[in-house]
């Protein structure tokens, strides 16, 4: 038999495609809906809440256009808020006088933000371990070997001086202006605090696309450059 999440996710996908959701329930029907899920047979209780789900799907429509901007798929965005959505009504409590709508919108933002905040961080980590280069025995080394070190001993903590020394000479020698900005913005070095690709973008007034070509170009220089001492 097939699963309810996974007739729910098939069900999404095909309001999304063709563009139309089911009404909103009434505020008679979404009690009486709510009070089957709790009260009736499990098969009538199955039923309850899947109406309840598609129902609302016009909600979590609404909610994911305001991350379009994010340069998320959009299925991706409905599916993710989806998740959220069945989490609010499995654990929506009437009683406590809040409507399942304000409820539910808290539980899908919370999905699609921890979602966005799970793959900004998955990218940060790609990005830090991208390789730039080797140290003098020929051990590969990225940007996190040079930038940070978890409670170094002093020997560590005089070879990531040297470390940032070098990193330093060689963004001042190999870079432009500009590289060295975006550099320094999407790393949070030299003082200045980590951005992302759109924040910089938006600062230096140019698209996230172009920031990542830059980024990418610097990070070969200084890959470069390294690989050279």
């Amino acid at each position: 038999m097939e699963s309810q999440c996974h007739r729910m996710y098939k069900l999404t996908l095909g309001a999304l495609r063709v563009k139309t959701f089911k009404q909103p329930l009434s505020g008679e029907e979404e009690a009486y809906y709510i009070r089957a899920m709790h009260q009736a047979d499990e098969e009538e209780a199955r039923k309850a809440r899947l109406i309840l789900i598609e129902r609302n799907l016009r909600l979590v429509a609404h909610i994911a256009k305001k991350y379009q901007n994010c340069e998320e798929d959009p299925e991706d965005l409905i599916s993710i808020g989806t998740i959220g959505l069945i989490k609010a009504i499995d654990t929506f409590n009437g009683e406590k006088g809040s409507k399942l709508a304000t409820y539910a919108v808290r539980c899908i933002e919370n999905e699609l933000l921890m979602m966005l905040r799970n793959k900004k961080k998955i990218s940060r980590e790609v990005s830090l371990y991208e390789p730039i280069g080797t140290d003098k025995e020929g051990n590969e080394i990225n940007l996190l070997d040079i930038i940070v070190q978890e409670q170094p001993d002093v020997v560590e903590q005089m070879e990531q001086k040297k470390n940032l020394g070098k990193l330093a000479g060689l963004i001042d020698s190999l870079l432009t202006e500009r590289e060295k900005e975006i550099i320094c913005l999407r790393y949070g070095i030299m003082g200045v605090k980590e951005k992302t690709q759109r924040e910089i973008g938006d600062r230096l007034h140019i698209s996230r696309s172009y920031v990542s070509r830059i980024e990418k170009r610097a990070l070969f220089k200084l890959r470069e450059g390294l690989m050279q001492e």
